[in-house]
């Protein structure tokens, strides 16, 4: 899956006892800047009002039109104030064309030896206005890191890669839909959730009993076309010596299963019961199947962790890479600020230094060796991490969360399943965070340094609390 591509609607803001001059010049100079950029943009022409800006009313509304006829692929808006702007015909847009999406301000600098009137811009101050109705009209939107910001700049370039991070987020959860793929495991109270909290914020989860699951596999053929496909897959994604034949063709067949299940329920991202109905009643584990569901971006939580696998996905659409679930799970001797994160392990390929298929040393313990194979295991590779932890609290009746950087390291570390050692600063204060706020063990993991963009995403425009641990 390649990145995607972004339309972003663009509002060029105009007031006429300014130098109007600088308003066609500013649009043109913005277009420049996302083509370059590669976002497609949704802007009046200078034939549909004066120099393609907005200033009066009718422009608003007739900008408001265009918008609404191009609603399925506007990402987010840009708001771009070449001088001050005319703050309500801005509001009133945005009001009238009802994207509920992200929206971006940025004002264009003055340049000193440009203070005449014929040159002036005043968008320093225009921004403030434009703000300020914005907060009125209820419209949330988004700063770009300095007040005023050339278009053309290093600086706004990489605003404009964050605020298309958080258009990505916020879009893509609206009308997500999770797949919770059997029964929360007895054991594992922590990954309780509410789905009516999360159908509030239009994230809906359909059910899918692993009976059923199980029922197709052993009414499914071994030389079933979806099967054998996927099982050739399996056999190219991750070296597979010494697993006995029988159980990859399970893996296969279970892999298949899902994939046809989830195509039917337009089910993008999964949560599967693992401990340890799987490995008894069909004798594999259901590791790299998904493994190779997040590699793909179809982010995968094991243990019915609906809250986890969300989690995942925040991270995967901030930065277009694999997302993966770990554990919180053990301290590096005596560093307060490292940590060993593991699983036994379903981690994406994306992850691993080097990565091979094998048993589940715990659960094999209870069910047997022959029933455990599916593992992916491997050192995490080391390099700049996100993490983020959301959660349902029905206490409250909100969704909240955490988010934060780091790094895993080269760290020697001696132990099974995929597991690497994270540093994170101050990581003592973020673990007390955890405890006193009674967060999961479970945290989502990403090869990025995208919290500011879930952050943003998630409390702007979601509204669920959330604390960054910032480093």
């Amino acid at each position: 899956m390649g990145k995607s591509r972004t339309t972003m609607g663009l509002i060029v803001g105009n007031r006429g006892f300014f130098p109007d001059h600088l308003a066609k010049s500013g649009r043109e100079e913005m277009l420049q800047v996302l083509e370059s950029a590669g976002i497609d943009a949704v802007v009046l022409t200078p034939e549909q009002s004066k120099h393609g800006a907005v200033e009066t009313h009718e422009e608003a509304k007739r900008c408001a039109a265009l918008f609404r006829v191009a609603s399925d692929r506007i990402d987010g808006v840009i708001v771009t104030l070449p001088n001050f702007g005319d703050e309500r015909a801005i509001a009133d847009t945005l009001r009238l064309a009802r994207l509920n999406v992200p929206v971006l301000v940025q004002a264009t600098p003055d340049t000193p030896s440009k203070m005449t009137i014929s040159h002036r811009r005043d968008s320093f101050c225009g921004k403030m206005s434009a703000c300020n109705n914005l907060k009125q009209y209820g419209i949330p939107y988004s700063l770009t890191t300095l007040h005023t910001v050339a278009p053309n700049s290093e600086e706004f370039k990489k605003d404009l890669a964050w605020f298309a991070g958080v258009c990505r987020v916020v879009n893509g959860l609206r009308n997500l839909r999770i797949g919770a793929i059997g029964a929360r495991p007895a054991a594992f109270n922590t990954v309780r959730y509410s789905e009516k909290l999360l159908e509030a914020s239009g994230i809906s989860v359909e059910t899918l009993d692993l009976s059923e699951v199980l029922g197709s596999i052993s009414r499914m053929r071994d030389d079933d076309e979806h099967a054998v496909r996927k099982l050739q897959t399996i056999q190219k994604y991750v070296s597979t010596s010494g697993v006995p034949q029988a159980a990859l063709l399970k893996m296969a067949k279970l892999g298949a299963v899902v994939d046809q299940w989830m195509n039917a329920a337009s089910v993008q991202i999964s949560a599967v019961q693992c401990w340890t109905s799987i490995e008894e009643n069909l004798g594999v584990v259901p590791c790299t199947v998904m493994s190779m569901m997040s590699d793909n971006l179809l982010s995968s939580a094991c243990e019915v962790d609906v809250c986890g696998v969300l989690s995942m996905h925040c991270l995967r659409l901030a930065s277009e890479t694999p997302s993966a679930l770990l554990d919180w799970n053990n301290n590096y001797g005596s560093n307060p600020d490292k940590a060993v994160c593991f699983h036994c392990s379903n981690l994406p390929k994306h992850f691993f230094r080097d990565v091979k298929m094998d048993y589940q040393e715990i659960i094999a313990g209870t069910v047997g060796k022959d029933n455990t194979f599916g593992t992916c295991v491997g050192r995490v590779k080391s390099g700049p991490m996100s993490y983020a932890r959301f959660s349902t609290d029905d206490r409250s009746g909100r969704i909240r969360g955490y988010v934060g950087g780091g790094n895993f390291t080269d760290d020697p570390l001696e132990t099974f399943g995929g597991a690497g050692v994270v540093e994170i600063p101050r990581m003592q204060e973020l673990l007390r965070y955890i405890c006193e706020n009674g967060f999961e063990h479970h945290v989502a993991a990403n090869f990025s340094t995208v919290p500011g963009i879930v952050y943003e995403a998630a409390t702007r425009y979601l509204g669920w609390d959330t604390y960054w641990h910032a480093q």
